[in-house]
């Protein structure tokens, strides 16, 4: 799977972590920056994340800072974004398989490493169960 990646300087350790990590499960990471911890806004790395989403030029799309709000609230700007903020497997469960979340936004200060590499195969792993769900994400999508 082709993956864009996004932090701001909160985020960084967990999205070098992320980026290794999919790196050896095989997929393809596009990473957006940050670079470092130096203070950034995120918002300067996890929009064009989205948009790669977005235009289909990656599969799925990671954003990750301090707490993770403001960065699924700048990926779920983009139209054709489901950002999901997950701070347990069962919310990364939750966000793939009834919302289709094709975003993910971890905090680096709310969970653990083991905690976010959990969640982050979660969210991987799990399908989309489609159905009844599916119509209202395209209505979604679509607004």
């Amino acid at each position: 799977m082709r993956i864009a990646i996004g932090s701001d300087h909160a985020g960084f350790r967990y999205k070098e972590m992320f980026k290794a990590h999919l790196t050896e499960l095989g997929h393809e990471v596009k990473d957006f920056g940050t670079d470092s911890e130096q203070p950034v806004d995120y918002p300067l790395y996890c929009h064009p994340v989205a948009e790669a989403v977005a235009s289909g030029d990656t599969e799925r799309g990671i954003v990750l800072g301090g707490s993770g709000n403001g960065e699924a609230m700048v990926a779920n700007r983009v139209r054709g974004v489901r950002a999901a903020l997950c701070w347990n497997v069962e919310s990364a469960k939750l966000g793939r398989r009834h919302n289709d979340a094709n975003v993910l936004s971890v905090g680096e200060r709310m969970v653990s490493e083991e905690l976010a590499i959990q969640i982050l195969e979660t969210w991987l792993n799990t399908p989309f169960d489609g159905g009844r769900h599916q119509r209202r994400i395209e209505e979604i999508d679509a607004v």
